[in-house]
């Protein structure tokens, strides 16, 4: 629980783009600020060291802590105030026990102020990262909307293939991220453009960068193109929109990679990276996100409460003599809930994740009910390895 025994005065903050609206009250609850705050460093500056004059210890509460509640926070710090996060759930939770229906940013602020000064366990502790973690959090997040791009565009240049040519897509679809494929789908769009390419050409295009599979990969373009005669409406745009794409999606994997190598580069820096990758199933990307979103744990006091932030806690859905089953909470960090499935999912090749997965699974759960089960289950290890400051060790699974 967040110690507020000795503050002199809770000021929470509406964070916005252009201003924010800072409410501040008092340990009895009296008002002695109530106003809008530019988003500028001198006039953040000028009011926390006014009211850090007057009253003491403030602590600074914010509903965002990062992007446009980063300077607020940066400042605050700077000139000797505390720092807090009021997590969003908790913050719509807590406005629905306040009159009035009305949102606004000067009742938001005041919400935020009062949850701290009468319910400190509710808030966050905001610790102060370093220029790795830093620099971390902002390549995660450029990451991730690239993982986001990539996946969006594959997906529509499959669905485009599978529209004129079935066969052809059932060939090229799953290998749409190789280089090689890519290479060829911005030289030739359109299944007629391959056809009248030859197998010769396009083993000569796709040899390169796919020495090894060239001449079979060329073999079943032809034998996939050969199977359809007709010609669907719609295909001659394929010549235009499938390079187009093709060229796109090959940008953005590029971009990944020069990702994946910026963070690896940052990542020996730190001094939790090989503790981390020391999991099975944890890669630089995934070792990259748990820094972002939960450091060194320190945060938390236990598994559970880690477990419970990132939504890994299983939950049934009951109903009278209704039951659905165990299924993840829609609530929690959802970045860190999804690296931890990503991580147990490709753990399933270390004996000891795929026994306590099997298990699970001849008990009758669903596949996603045994992932669930794991992830958690890794959580249990991941905080004792930061508690202890210990590498993975692998061991049986136990009942």
């Amino acid at each position: 629980m967040y110690d507020t025994s000795d503050i002199g005065v809770f000021l929470g903050l509406d964070v916005g783009k252009g201003e924010h609206h800072g409410h501040g009250l008092s340990p009895a609850g009296k008002k002695v600020f109530d106003r809008r705050l530019p988003n500028s460093e001198p006039k953040l500056r000028a009011v926390f060291d006014k009211l850090k004059a007057k009253f003491g210890t403030v602590l600074v509460i914010v509903d965002q802590p990062a992007n446009i509640g980063a300077l607020p926070l940066t400042v605050a710090r700077d000139c000797g105030c505390e720092v807090a996060y009021l997590p969003g759930l908790a913050m719509r939770r807590a406005a629905d026990m306040y009159e009035g229906e009305a949102k606004t940013d000067a009742r938001d602020a005041f919400v935020i102020a009062d949850v701290a000064r009468t319910n400190p366990r509710a808030l966050r502790q905001i610790t102060v990262a370093d220029e790795t973690e830093a620099e971390l959090a902002m390549l995660v997040g450029f990451d991730d909307d690239l993982a986001g791009e990539s996946t969006r565009t594959s997906n529509r240049l499959r669905g485009l293939l599978a529209q004129v040519h079935p066969s052809l897509e059932r060939v090229l679809g799953p290998r749409i991220h190789h280089p090689a494929v890519l290479e060829l789908l911005g030289r030739y769009g359109s299944p007629q453009q391959l056809r009248r390419a030859g197998t010769r050409q396009i083993a000569q295009i796709l040899k390169p960068k796919a020495p090894r599979m060239a001449e079979r990969l060329a073999t079943e373009i032809t034998e996939a193109l050969a199977e359809q005669t007709v010609i669907v409406p719609g295909t001659a745009a394929t010549e235009v929109i499938v390079p187009s794409l093709a060229r796109q999606l090959s940008e953005i994997l590029q971009q990944r990679d020069a990702m994946q190598a910026r963070l690896a580069a940052l990542l020996e820096a730190h001094p939790l990276s090989q503790l981390l990758t020391s999991i099975p199933g944890v890669g630089v990307r995934i070792a990259a996100t748990l820094l972002v979103t939960i450091g060194d744990a320190s945060a938390f006091p236990d598994a559970d409460h880690l477990a419970s932030y990132a939504g890994l806690s299983p939950a049934t859905k009951s109903s009278g003599s209704s039951i659905k089953g165990e299924h993840a909470p829609r609530r929690g960090n959802r970045q860190l809930k999804r690296a931890m499935f990503l991580s147990a999912f490709a753990a399933l090749h270390d004996p000891a994740s795929r026994t306590y997965y099997d298990r699970h699974r001849n008990s009758g759960k669903t596949h996603t009910q045994a992932l669930l089960r794991l992830a958690r289950r890794r959580i249990t290890v991941l905080f004792a390895m930061l508690r202890d400051g210990s590498f993975y060790e692998s061991r049986p699974a136990t009942a």
